[in-house]
């Protein structure tokens, strides 16, 4: 006798969140390795994030097409929605701080910046390995944990860095710049903190 399952739990969600998280890892490490290059590298690593999320655009767009097409989910469809919208604005902000690192010429790259892009590298890290451990039902509160404390390392760098930036820069241009990429920066840390507010409540639900 075969047996049908007439209402498959499809689990090619973990494959594309995974897909799409390895992709931040991988624009989050370019940018962090490109503000510490010369200045080609720089102009070279906006393209390439750029590149990067276009192909992450994708991923999410698979992944909202087949919750659209499937009757059961091995989460929470409104969940699974939240985690990769959510992943998709981390990717944003890390490309959008890319264009402006290059498009303002900001060379050479000052330390705070140095500081902001390796928080956001090692807030991706966690990601990715939270995201990993979705599909064995691993406990991800301990990643979560990490990434909101380093979500509040980059608030106080950030505060520390406008504070200095309005005591001592003297150029208005100069100073609208630099503000601009420093809250860029903290928006790509916020939105990886959401994304661990959306796997927290996962974990609750299917505790």
């Amino acid at each position: 006798m075969i047996h049908v399952r007439l209402f498959p739990r499809e689990e090619k969600f973990f494959d594309l969140l995974e897909e799409q998280v390895t992709r931040i890892v991988e624009a989050s490490r370019l940018l962090d390795d490109g503000v510490r290059s010369d200045q080609l590298t720089l102009t070279r690593m906006a393209g390439a994030v750029k590149r990067i999320e276009h192909e992450a655009d994708e991923i999410t767009h698979q992944l909202f097409t087949k919750l659209n097409q499937t009757f059961v989910t091995p989460l929470d469809p409104e969940d699974l929605h939240a985690l990769g919208a959510s992943l998709d604005d981390v990717l944003d902000y890390i490309e959008d701080a890319a264009f402006r690192i290059s498009a303002y010429r900001i060379f050479p790259v000052p330390e705070g910046v140095c500081a902001l892009t390796s928080i956001i590298h090692s807030c991706c890290l966690k990601l990715a390995t939270a995201i990993a451990k979705l599909k064995t039902r691993g406990n991800t509160l301990e990643d979560c944990i990490e990434i909101n404390r380093l979500e509040n390392s980059a608030d106080e760098t950030v505060r520390k860095l406008v504070t200095d930036l309005f005591n001592e820069e003297t150029d208005p241009i100069a100073l609208m710049k630099f503000k601009e990429i420093y809250e860029v920066l903290e928006s790509a840390t916020d939105r990886c903190e959401d994304v661990a507010d959306v796997l927290q409540t996962i974990v609750v639900k299917n505790s």
